[in-house]
């Protein structure tokens, strides 16, 4: 694999929130590719990388912690690609998987029908951080597929205790597409963020990547 690296490739454009989603409503409805395929090259770029990094480990186990939106989708791919890759995979669900829909759904059904657990976090309750903790022990990697970069505004409190315990785990960390609760336009935390050793970034580096805030 092909791995690039941003600032050192020079080559790589740098684009906002809504450039990001005007190259996606492109690719889908000028060019024709279902949302579904997109998220298929997504979740399965990720994998990639995540077996390049653990390719030493004799049987890699990883903790896929999915949100409900496309970023979740992309995260029920990842879990698939690693399963037949010979992984452990735990997967999480922020909630409540019935609030699942379009392509992630999508995902999360071929999840299922392969007869794998999806863990429903109780994220209301408080009780998420320390579920979440239970269901990752003894892995070598959490995968962050809770937030893209469609996030703005402030975290709700029960997302912001998440986050923030997820960071206390000791635990390497890949973030899909954007590190969970870090604003895409600015790189500032939104109350907190995912303290990500790595992130695969989709269509472009994200402009909150070129910030100070975010280094």
């Amino acid at each position: 694999m092909n791995l690039r690296k941003y600032p050192e490739d020079p080559d790589i454009p740098v684009m906002t929130r809504q450039q990001v989603r005007a190259v996606d409503e492109w690719a889908i409805k000028r060019i024709g590719f279902p949302g579904a395929v997109l998220m298929e090259n997504a979740g399965r770029s990720c994998a990639e990388l995540v077996q390049t990094v653990l390719v030493e480990k004799r049987r890699p186990a990883v903790c896929v912690v999915c949100g409900k939106g496309n970023n979740g989708g992309d995260g029920f791919v990842i879990a698939r690609h690693l399963y037949n890759a010979g992984f452990d995979v735990r997967v999480a669900v922020t909630g409540n998987t019935d609030k699942i829909s379009g392509d992630a759904a999508i995902n999360l059904k071929i999840w299922q029908n392969m007869d794998k657990d999806v863990s429903e976090l109780d994220i209301d309750s408080g009780r998420a951080a320390g579920q979440l903790k239970e269901l990752a022990k003894g892995c070598d990697m959490l995968i962050d597929a809770i937030f893209g970069t469609g996030l703005q505004g402030q975290l709700k409190p029960t997302y912001k205790e998440l986050i923030d315990q997820v960071n206390t785990f000791g635990m390497d960390v890949l973030a899909v597409d954007i590190p969970s609760g870090l604003d895409c336009d600015t790189g500032k935390p939104l109350g907190t963020a995912i303290h990500a050793k790595y992130t695969v970034s989709f269509v472009a580096v994200k402009k909150g990547f070129t910030a100070e805030e975010s280094r």
